[in-house]
């Protein structure tokens, strides 16, 4: 079963929807079957990389509701976060853009290194507030993530560098209708999208499972009544006596 996530990194819905991924996939008996790959997704690809605003600020504007509304929406994400234990440190969050740190994730899955870089970089936005725009950031989190720090720099330093992986998940989004994350889609046939309940994601591995791996259905080919040789719940049929 292959998973695909479309994701971003300054999306706290993504990073909370991939805990309970996670917690639906360590409930899975068939996890070790399972492949879960990331995809990019810019939330705002003309984003700045550095709008000097406070991310309470950023979702004012954007949402057209007061810094008051939009701390109290925060806060309401933060106890979401919280739920499936993460520390969304608002206060200090840097909004930025995200495309390079979409090309570093592109590079790090070419060295096997896709989903450490993934957890590396939601984290130190959301927890530690790094600023994911800033090269030498993204440079210094590829290095924690098991990456060679100057071979990323030189990654970085190329603006064309992955850029045609990162449109190009962009452009299936796009053929999907994804228009909002995260989306996971499951074997290119079945989608769920939101941060749902850990239960949902479990329910559709479940299903997923059993329509693309039915259980064999055998023709009964048994003659009689079958009930003379036969045992079951720990006890079996006395053979009747045949005159």
């Amino acid at each position: 079963m292959k998973i695909e996530v479309w994701s971003d990194f300054v999306c706290p819905f993504c990073y909370i929807g991939k805990r309970r991924l996670e917690e639906a996939l360590a409930g899975f008996p068939h996890k070790d079957q399972v492949e879960v790959e990331y995809k990019s997704f810019e939330l705002d690809q003309n984003a700045p990389l550095n709008s000097g605003k406070t991310i309470d600020e950023a979702l004012a504007s954007k949402y057209g509701m007061t810094i008051e509304q939009a701390k109290e929406a925060n806060a309401g994400i933060g106890q979401q976060a919280k739920s499936v234990g993460l520390n969304f440190r608002f206060d200090e969050m840097k909004p930025t853009n995200t495309f390079d740190a979409h090309r570093l994730a592109k590079f790090a899955k070419t060295q096997g290194k896709e989903k450490d870089v993934t957890e590396t970089l939601l984290y130190a936005y959301f927890t530690d507030n790094k600023n994911l725009g800033d090269h030498d950031t993204l440079a210094d989190l590829a290095e924690a993530s098991g990456l060679e720090r100057m071979e990323a720099l030189e990654v970085l330093g190329d603006k064309t560098a992955y850029a045609s992986e990162v449109r190009n998940d962009e452009g299936i989004a796009q053929q999907y209708g994804i228009s909002g994350v995260p989306y996971f889609v499951i074997n290119q046939k079945y989608a769920i999208s939101g941060a749902q309940r850990a239960e949902t994601f479990a329910g559709a591995l479940k299903k997923v499972w059993e329509e693309e791996n039915p259980a064999p259905k055998l023709q009964d080919l048994t003659e009689g009544s079958g009930d003379d040789a036969f045992c079951e719940d720990g006890s079996c049929a006395v053979p009747k006596n045949k005159e």
